[in-house]
């Protein structure tokens, strides 16, 4: 380590209980996404502690603080939101939230990281501009719900990335660093890079037929229910049709307006999320899912109301940069790393993914929890591993590219051919909700 790294590393292990004092307290207090004030209040008052002036209500809950003002820029990301899991044992009562899902860790982290490369001594060893970016709303926010956060002016996007996003709330950011506990199986306490990652789009379907007795007048009726069975049995017959290098992923959920087993059910809502490991085959198997239940529909005479709406997009893999894999081998002694097998995918999606298009993304993940994620068995085991190793990984590696009037973040930039403009992710956001960010 040079002079600056082992600063960088003490300013941390000096900081540890803070950090976990900040990361418990998140964990015992998730909130829904969009609706983080607790924790978004919590974070800038962190922010303040350690001498930075945070932008608050971005996208309603997201909170910025800035080290620098110059370009280049690179935004370290941390989550606000927590998951629904009411038998998580540090669930909120009232509402269900929990952190099963890890990202109090990722924001002790960040808060970490910030902590260290704020001190004077290393800020001013920094070229461009670093910022600390918790946003809102990871975990996608079901299509219903999102349609009341847009009627009160809130969001309009399911993913706070993509909401950010399209807002232009990244125009000025060049890369950016994440972070997440570990997604995909791995046996060492860190994963360097970035595995590719699922895309989703959603689709909710209305489906009218015609309610009747079903012992009476059954011919009177038109049944959604079976309009629905047969739609999912001709997505179903497509499977086979479907390539295995794309991943794909069709999940459907149906609810009915009735439920008396002697009235046909005349209204059903099928709730679908389609998933590939590139968007020209989540884009197709989308129009193939909708074929699907507009035949169904008319094979009834019943009438389907589809509505699609934006998702999140595959994350674009990458292996670790150089400066990522030098802060791992600097904690070598204490942590094991190995960088992410190309062959590795994560059908899970992140709108992550959608950042990934737009600039180079340069991530890891961690250990430190057993159990599953978004499960109740999750549980942070090993503290030092899952909070304050992140955070020196992180700082280390912004300092890494930022040192040298960020000669490093240059070359990232420099070598990053992005697959969409913001003009393009807007254009990809209007082929679903043609009169948002218009």
């Amino acid at each position: 380590m040079d002079r600056m790294e082992q600063l960088i590393v003490s300013r941390i292990d000096r900081g540890a209980d803070e950090i976990r004092a900040f990361a418990e307290d998140i964990y015992r207090h998730a909130e829904i996404g969009y609706a983080e004030h607790r924790t978004a209040r919590k974070t800038a008052d962190a922010f303040r502690r350690l001498g930075l002036t945070p932008e608050t209500g971005i996208a309603s809950t997201g909170v910025r603080a800035s080290l620098g003002s110059a370009r280049p820029s690179l935004c370290m990301i941390g989550e606000l939101d927590g998951i629904r899991c009411p038998t998580h044992p540090y669930a909120v009562p009232e509402t269900g939230m929990s952190h099963a899902c890890g990202h109090h860790m990722q924001l002790a982290a960040m808060i970490g990281a910030a902590m260290a490369l704020s001190d004077p001594e290393i800020a001013a060893q920094l070229g461009g501009r670093v910022d600390f970016f918790a946003v809102p709303s990871e975990e996608h926010v079901p299509m219903e719900r999102l349609e009341q956060l847009h009627s009160q002016g809130i969001a309009s996007l399911c993913g706070g990335k993509c909401e950010l996003l399209a807002r232009g709330a990244f125009n000025a950011t060049d890369a950016a660093l994440t972070t997440h506990t570990h997604m995909v199986p791995c046996g060492s306490d860190l994963l360097l890079g970035s595995n590719s990652s699922s895309g989703f789009v959603t689709k909710m379907i209305h489906i009218t037929g015609k309610p009747a007795h079903a012992a009476i007048a059954p011919h009177e009726g038109i049944n959604a229910q079976d309009v629905a069975a047969v739609a999912r049995t001709a997505v179903a017959m497509q499977r086979s049709t479907f390539r295995e290098a794309d991943c794909v992923r069709v999940a459907e959920i149906v609810s009915l307006s009735s439920s008396a087993v002697n009235v046909i059910p005349g209204q059903a809502t099928v709730d679908i999320q389609v998933r590939a490991k590139n968007r020209e085959a989540m884009l197709e198997v989308n129009r193939m899912v909708t074929r699907c239940y507009e035949g169904a529909a008319h094979a009834f005479g019943a009438q389907a109301e589809i509505r699609d709406g934006l998702g999140y997009l595959p994350v674009i893999p990458a292996a670790p940069v150089p400066e990522l894999t030098h802060a791992a081998q600097l904690l070598a002694g204490e942590v094991t790393s190995e960088p992410v097998n190309p062959l590795v995918h994560n059908a899970a999606s992140t709108d992550v993914g959608d950042l990934s298009h737009l600039m180079p993304v340069i991530n890891f993940t961690f250990g430190g929890f057993i159990g599953t994620l978004h499960g109740a068995d999750f549980c942070v085991t090993d503290a030092y591993k899952g909070l304050i190793v992140p955070a020196k990984i992180a700082a280390l590696t912004i300092y890494r590219l930022m040192k040298d009037n960020a000669a490093g973040l240059r070359r990232v930039i420099s070598e990053y051919h992005a697959p969409m403009s913001h003009a393009d992710y807007l254009d990809y956001v209007h082929s679903f909700h043609p009169d948002l960010f218009a």
